[in-house]
């Protein structure tokens, strides 16, 4: 026997199954509402989840897990999402022709929603192209520029677990959507009535097409042309992580000059299920470990990793204590390092949770610095963008092509950079070291805590605000700056910063795509002598305790 409340869920089940297109949505959920029906408990929450809402389309465009009902990915949402971006841009006035790329990766999924998207936007009158197959995420940012695109999809959760899906959005300048264009966006799919009334016509009435190899030929070679006459001797490992960047970056290695890598191979193919990494994400603990044994047994001299749809590049190193993976402040320091060498002029930006030092490289070198909230909307749209980074393993050395990180272009280039140390007979930590020097040991960590339940978060930045610490790292916190007031350089969101009197810092923010509470750590200490090792030491203890101290003030 069933509740009011219960019936009213089925109801609701009902009426989405009567509308939804796939088949294998439709016999899950008849599955769930079957078994809630029969007194089962689960099934009951199961079905209330579902139904409680709707997924929010924001800045990052949608991201999920895949299932039905309207707090799932899967394609009633998903041909809402398109049905919504096309009014908006119609009413922007997007004229009636005007192409739309969408590209996906190899998730469960992204090819279906894929073709969905581009049979919504021929149904609204603008022409669909869809890249030819699963591609890196930053070649669908090149091709809208590339082909004159009012707008692109593209269909990927990135590194997200293999049970998810998501639909980010970019604009034609190739940047992804930032306020208002998000709540304009879903404020249109809000506003569309029964999904019978979405117009969905093949991808060639309106002139749409399925692009052939050209594009990706020409995004390889663009990417290609980026490193310069050199050294060429650098023995790679490399992992695409069972997704799209091994047809890619070895692609462009080769173009280069480089030899080919050496391909872990149980994660050279991509797998949706993602079966050999509990996290499809260079960040996470053990992700590269098969990269790294692979590498210690061929003597590499560097791994170099991508996340499923590569638009993230992360490097590991062999050093005194073994193989290590660089953090994603050390590759952004490289990358400047190198591209303030080569002299290339204009804005140096990252993030607020990102090492300063970029700040002061950029000073020295007599270039221009900007900080941003965190993500590549942001970062992507710094006019006069030279060179852009975030700790999160996201690089933009290309911005004239790519308005977005860029895992291809930035292995290119630290490969590059890496062949030149090697042929002086150092290393990329030894370059490491010269730009503490230069600059002052930037060390960072961050403190990153995985929940079930999303109150635990709010819970935990509702505790800092009520009582904010008084001292972080054995030293008095002289600024606590609160993100959700915004500024007049950075528009509000939810985060709070502490600067401490000995210069060290603390953000702590809210992940915008994963169920994660974040704490970003920064100390710099002098090298004095030059002597790095000694620095590093102390900069060792000090976010050690930093990271006890936060912990203890966020109770996580």
């Amino acid at each position: 026997m069933t509740t009011p409340d219960t019936d009213v869920l089925i109801t609701r089940a009902q009426s989405w199954l009567a509308e939804d297109p796939d088949q294998h949505t439709r016999e899950e959920l008849t599955r769930v509402v079957a078994a809630v029906q029969a007194g089962d408990a689960d099934a009951r929450a199961d079905l209330a989840d579902r139904f409680r809402g709707t997924l929010e389309f924001g800045t990052a465009g949608l991201r999920g897990a895949l299932g039905a009902g309207p707090n799932r990915m899967n394609r009633v949402v998903v041909i809402r999402a398109a049905a919504g971006l096309a009014a908006y841009l119609l009413e922007q006035g997007t004229e009636p022709g005007t192409p739309v790329v969408i590209g996906y990766d190899a998730r469960h999924c992204s090819d279906v929603f894929a073709h969905d998207t581009a049979e919504v936007i021929a149904g609204a009158g603008l022409r669909p192209l869809v890249l030819p197959r699963p591609l890196p995420t930053p070649l669908l940012a090149f091709a809208i520029r590339e082909l004159g695109c009012a707008a692109g999809v593209m269909v990927t959760a990135s590194h997200n677990p293999p049970e998810d899906n998501g639909y980010k959005v970019y604009l034609g300048d190739g940047s992804q959507i930032v306020p208002p264009a998000d709540s304009g966006i879903a404020a249109r799919i809000a506003a569309i009535g029964s999904l019978s009334t979405v117009r969905r016509v093949p991808l060639t009435t309106t002139g749409g097409r399925v692009l052939d190899e050209g594009i990706v030929d020409t995004y390889l070679d663009t990417v290609a042309s980026l490193a310069g006459d050199g050294p060429r001797d650098l023995a790679i490992v490399y992992t695409p992580l069972h997704g799209v960047g091994g047809g890619a970056l070895p692609a462009v290695l080769e173009t280069a000059g480089f030899e080919p890598p050496t391909v872990v191979p149980e994660q050279e193919q991509p797998d949706p299920e993602f079966p050999t990494v509990a996290f499809p994400n260079p960040e996470e603990p053990g992700a590269i470990d098969r990269a790294v044994a692979l590498a210690e047994r061929t003597g590499a001299d560097l791994v170099v990793a991508n996340d499923p749809d590569a638009d993230r590049c992360a490097l590991a190193v062999p050093g005194p204590d073994g193989w290590r993976m660089l953090r994603g402040d050390e590759v952004g320091a490289l990358l400047a390092d190198h591209l303030l060498r080569l002299g290339r002029e204009g804005v140096y930006a990252t993030s607020i949770v990102s090492s300063s030092l970029l700040g002061r490289m950029a000073s020295a070198a007599g270039q221009r610095y900007a900080e941003t909230l965190t993500g590549f909307k942001w970062i992507g749209r710094v006019p006069d963008l030279a060179f852009g980074y975030e700790e999160a393993l996201g690089y933009c050395v290309d911005p004239e092509h790519v308005a977005d990180k860029d895992g291809v272009s930035a292995a290119l280039l630290l490969c590059e950079i890496a062949a030149e140390a090697k042929a002086a007979g150092r290393t990329l930590l030894d370059l490491l070291d010269d730009i503490a020097v230069r600059h002052g040991l930037h060390a960072t960590d961050q403190l990153s805590v995985r929940v079930t339940d999303l109150s635990r978060i709010a819970a935990a930045m509702e505790r800092l605000r009520a009582t904010p610490p008084a001292s972080l790292g054995g030293v008095e916190v002289t600024a606590v700056d609160d993100l959700t007031l915004g500024s007049a350089d950075l528009p509000p969101t939810d985060g709070l910063r502490y600067r401490t009197a000995d210069g060290s810092r603390v953000v702590v923010r809210p992940s915008g795509t994963e169920p994660k509470l974040k704490c970003y750590l920064e100390v710099v200490v002098p090298v004095a002598d030059g002597d790095v090792a000694v620095a590093r030491a102390v900069a060792a203890e000090k976010l050690a305790v930093l990271r006890t101290d936060i912990a203890i003030a966020a109770g996580i």
